[in-house]
């Protein structure tokens, strides 16, 4: 510690020249406690004190810890005042020198203090004095200025400053008002700094986020040498307040000290003449803080200080004449204020209030009329459907509540717990309805809950046609053309028309049905029609929803053949109401000529029709025009037909056998005839000839006139052609003609062995067929 003061004692010196051209504040540590009272309160006559105090340093013997500062030429906020501080207060002069510390840990703390923050003073200063306020309010101005405020030290600890206050006797209890605006928060370099960012010399960075930042002032590090005091940051200047009682003694203790250690000081700078008394009348009464006076209202501003004060009071400047109560009555806006004369001093104090109001709240009062399910005056109530009416349809007004008389609703209480369910007690009954705008004003309106004894004829039925493919007595209503229809002409010009499926839904307006309605009872069902004049209930009526099916037998699509050159008659049956073709006829069959398609609509007595439709397709006798034939393949020849033809026709190759296809396989070698007859019933094609040609397999010359001759049959027909026979080895054996009837298996005259032999079959236009066949002994 004595190295720390030798060295800061070292830099004091250096220093020496610049302190005494700079602008810093002053110090004077000379001053008694009656001197620093008379400071602080400017000796005025509204402050009466007595008995003060002031105790600090008691270590190093020629300084105090406490004394009188002037800003000087300095640019500080205070122009003079009260400085407390936790080492010597001539310290306290700028500018700012780092790490200077003093104290000692034979200077002790402050008990009150410790109970007031929770922590282990030492070092402490403490300015107090008994006083008497003439006024309820008292308050004064200070900054706070720490050396703590330097690298990350306001993350971890601060020193601690009370200004506390209670009433002497011995019940007074102090209360801190070195608190922040929340009355909580204790003003510390902990509680008040902004974002704290520290790189120690190893490079390790610390820090904390900002705290209460708004009500930190500066820091006086940087530049080096302007800051007016010593210290490394200061708060901006805040101001300690509390209400009091008027003549009442009051003891003040100003307390400032180190936490545990002496390290890094704080000082309090307290204005000069700071330290007064008011009179206090509240907060302004203003619409922009939502704190206005309700519309209607009277609002008494009130001292709370004792009749014997003589009291002037003004509305906008202007002497209220006659008012000299310690209370004013204030029926509409303006600024009110209070000028008081106090006794037995000569010390005037004056205060000032903004009054505003709210704008009206203008209700109306209104009825609701329900339909009664029995007739005995009792319904079930939705009181929230007059709402848009009381309230004038004013969207600023907040939600509204039911009340059964003016009593609860006054005191808030047996609130009707669910309006939109409410039944009433007896017939024309009056509610309470309440509500609030967003200031938080209220309005009551009256609210008459009638029956209504009106009654409608049942409504005229509706009939439809089960007319959507499906005959199941099931049809989609439109129930808004029902609604809108003139069957409410006469009712009034506000009305709305609800569907139920029974009376006690329509009664209780519960499960209402969609305009756009499907019966859920086949073919007839009764709905209950809620007519609402307005909000109000007309009256409950009926409306029979009926589905008339028309689903006559033999009406499915038919498709009917025509043969050329001929006509047919279409026809249904001759029992229906009434026919329309749409060829424009209008009986129940006609008679047509040309393939097409035809429709008949028929309607039933009920007016539901239902439609029959006739595809008529042209059919006639095919031409057969060719046919494709693969032969020379044993089991696998085969025969397509080619034709033309408007008919759905059946193929055959012997004028027996009718196929569908066209294609006949597994056809023996021969001659055919093939036809194409009309399923229709239309006619049979003219016969086609055609030929499948192949050639035996093997041959048996013996001479039992039984297969003795190796020929191709039908070969005759292609006089072009050209046939050889050849050995195995390639020898041409034989050559036949068309016309030939075969060969017998010799060779010039000499028979051949039995052995397999082969033939190429040469056709006029070039087409070759090779093949071999067996010759068998």
């Amino acid at each position: 510690m004595r190295c720390l003061k030798t060295i800061s004692l070292c830099i004091l010196f250096s220093f020496c020249t610049t302190i005494g051209k700079a602008q810093y504040i002053t110090v004077n540590d000379t001053y008694t406690a009656q001197n620093l009272v008379d400071i602080l309160t400017n000796k005025s006559p509204c402050a009466n004190t007595s008995n003060p105090s002031v105790t600090g340093d008691t270590f190093s013997g020629i300084k105090n810890s406490y004394s009188y500062f002037n800003s000087g030429t300095s640019n500080f906020p205070f122009t003079e005042g009260v400085l407390l501080s936790t080492w010597s207060s001539t310290n306290s002069v700028g500018p700012f020198i780092r790490n200077q510390g003093g104290g000692s840990s034979s200077w002790k703390g402050d008990i009150d203090l410790d109970q007031a923050l929770g922590i282990k003073s030492i070092n402490a200063t403490v300015l107090e004095f008994d006083f008497t306020p003439l006024t309820n309010f008292v308050n004064f101005n200070y900054i706070f200025a720490s050396n703590e405020y330097q690298d990350d030290f306001p993350c971890r600890f601060s020193d601690g400053f009370a200004f506390l206050i209670k009433e002497n006797g011995p019940t007074g209890v102090y209360k801190n008002l070195a608190v922040l605006p929340d009355n909580i928060t204790p003003v510390s370099s902990e509680n008040v700094h902004p974002t704290i960012s520290f790189t120690n010399s190893t490079g390790s960075t610390s820090g904390c986020a900002a705290k209460n930042e708004s009500y930190f002032g500066q820091i006086n590090t940087s530049p080096a040498n302007t800051s007016p005091i010593n210290y490394s940051g200061q708060t901006v200047v805040l101001n300690a307040q509390t209400n009091v009682v008027a003549g009442n003694s009051y003891h003040i203790k100003l307390v400032l000290a180190d936490d545990e250690f002496e390290y890094y000081d704080s000082a309090v700078f307290l204005q000069a003449g700071s330290f007064t008394t008011k009179v206090e009348l509240g907060a302004d009464r203003l619409l922009a803080t939502n704190n206005g006076i309700c519309f209607g209202e009277n609002y008494v501003i009130d001292t709370k200080l004792p009749a014997s004060y003589i009291y002037k009071w003004y509305k906008n400047n202007v002497l209220l004449i006659g008012e000299i109560s310690p209370s004013y009555t204030v029926k509409d806006a303006g600024t009110y204020k209070v000028e008081v004369i106090l006794s037995p001093t000569i010390c005037i104090a004056t205060s000032e209030l903004k009054v505003e109001y709210t704008p009206e709240i203008v209700l109306k009062n209104t009825s609701l009329f329900q339909c009664d399910e029995n007739g005995d005056g009792i319904a079930i109530f939705n009181l929230t459907k007059a709402e848009a009416i009381i309230k004038n349809n004013n969207g600023n007004l907040k939600q509204m509540f039911f009340y059964e008389n003016s009593f609860d609703a006054q005191n808030n209480q047996n609130q009707i717990i669910n309006p939109t369910n409410y039944t009433n007690k007896v017939n024309n009954q009056i509610v309470i309805a309440k509500v609030s705008d967003n200031y938080g004003c209220s309005n009551t309106a009256e609210l008459t809950l009638s029956i209504s004894n009106k009654t409608i004829a049942p409504l005229d039925p509706v009939t439809v046609c089960d007319d959507d493919g499906v005959s199941d007595g099931i049809h989609q209503f439109d129930l808004m053309a029902v609604a809108t229809s003139g069957q409410f002409s006469g009712i009034g010009n506000n009305i709305f028309v609800t569907f139920y499926s029974n009376p006690t839904d329509a009664y209780l307006e519960k499960n209402e049905l969609p305009f756009l309605f499907k019966n859920t009872i086949p073919y007839q069902q009764t709905l209950f029609v809620r007519v609402l004049n307005g909000s109000d209930c007309y009256a409950i009526t009926q409306i029979t929803l009926f589905v008339n099916t028309f689903n006559p037998p033999n009406f499915e699509d038919e498709n009917i053949p025509l043969c050329e050159g001929s006509a047919l008659t279409i026809a249904v049956n001759n029992i229906y109401s009434s026919y329309l073709w749409n060829t424009g006829a209008t009986s129940n069959s006609i008679l047509v000529n040309t393939a097409g398609d035809y429709s008949v609509v028929v309607t039933d007595t009920n007016g539901c029709d239902a439609t029959k439709n006739f595809h008529i397709t042209a059919s006639g006798i095919a031409t057969i025009t060719g046919a494709t034939i693969n032969d020379f393949a044993g089991n696998e020849n085969s025969v397509e037909l080619e034709y033309t033809g408007t008919g759905n026709y059946e193929f055959s190759l012997d004028g027996s056998y009718f196929q569908d296809n066209t294609i006949f396989n597994g056809i023996a070698s021969g001659n055919y005839l093939a036809y194409a007859r009309d399923k229709n019933g239309c006619g049979l094609s003219n016969p086609f000839l055609l030929y499948v040609l192949d050639y035996p397999r093997y041959f048996t010359p013996n001479g039992d006139g039984f297969n003795d001759l190796w020929s191709i049959k039908n070969l005759d027909l292609l006089s072009k052609s050209t046939l050889t026979i050849f050995d195995r080895y390639g020898k041409l054996l034989k050559e036949l003609g068309s016309k030939s009837t075969g060969w017998n298996g010799t060779f010039n005259g000499y028979e051949l062995p039995a052995d397999d032999y082969w033939f190429q079959l040469t056709f006029a236009d070039g087409k070759m067929i090779k093949g071999h066949f067996s010759l068998k002994r």
